[in-house]
């Protein structure tokens, strides 16, 4: 089934239910995550409605036009204005191919554009989730260090990675 190539984002809609199901109740993708397995349709459907429709930018990743996945971008506001949080999840079936690294890369490109006040783009990523490390270094993001006990995730304090990219920063091809 398709390489990286032929990967593109889009907004999501009510129709994407059953695609987004596949990761959403994913125990490996959902592992590092802030939120917990989806474990109903109904859940997910009522995220997609109150949280990814309306969300300034929530796009899905797709694979011959199909999600396999979801990367959003949440900017922040007032004096933090310049800087904005990606995120982002993939379908366990889809890991190692370089598709999320694609779309983090497209990502940048695209959110520098739209969103010009924003000069930097960071992603918190778990010390424990290298492939997501792995992820934003090949995307050009700068490893910039490890903030120790920095968030609760499923119970337990984490130390967490803080990678950044800037708007002047330049891109890898």
């Amino acid at each position: 089934m398709g390489d990286s190539s032929n990967i593109t984002l889009r907004l999501f809609d009510l129709l994407d239910i059953n695609d987004f199901m596949v990761w959403a109740t994913d125990d490996q993708v959902s592992k590092f995550c802030s939120w917990d397995t989806y474990k109903s349709k109904e859940a997910v459907m009522r995220y997609i409605t109150d949280v990814v429709i309306p969300h300034p930018w929530f796009r899905a990743i797709c694979l011959d036009n199909r999600p396999i996945g979801a990367i959003s971008v949440i900017p922040n506001e007032g004096r933090d204005g310049c800087r904005a949080e990606l995120g982002y999840v993939l379908g366990s079936n889809y890991w190692g191919r370089g598709i999320a690294t694609r779309a983090v890369k497209m990502v940048a490109t695209t959110i520098f554009t739209e969103w010009p006040h924003v000069e930097r783009l960071e992603a918190l990523v778990d010390v424990d989730n290298p492939g997501s490390q792995k992820v934003l270094l090949k995307a050009g993001f700068q490893r910039e260090g490890v903030l120790r006990k920095y968030c609760l995730l499923k119970g337990k304090t984490r130390d967490i990675v803080m990678f950044s990219l800037l708007s002047t920063d330049p891109q890898v091809n």
